[in-house]
């Protein structure tokens, strides 16, 4: 990733129950979260069962927003089968 892109959302997923997220390539700039190279955030969440959680999770990462954001789709998709 390019480093310093903005990156929205941050405080609605952050605030959402039982979502953890985890920064890795990230800092702080001029006021705001920014991208800060490599793998730039993990995003965990709980929930009553697998299904649930996955879900939970997708739901946080929708929330989040910066220039050239990409996601892996199969995450826990294992755990369904």
């Amino acid at each position: 990733y390019v480093s310093g892109m903005p990156i929205s959302g941050l405080a609605e997923a952050g605030t959402m129950e039982d979502v953890i997220i985890f920064h890795a390539g990230t800092k702080y700039a001029g006021g705001a979260v920014v991208t800060s190279g490599g793998r730039v955030l993990g995003v965990t969440a709980l929930g009553d069962n697998f299904r649930s959680a996955i879900d939970r999770a997708y739901r946080a990462v929708g929330k989040i927003n910066f220039k050239g954001m990409q996601y892996r789709k199969d995450i826990g998709q294992r755990a369904l089968e």
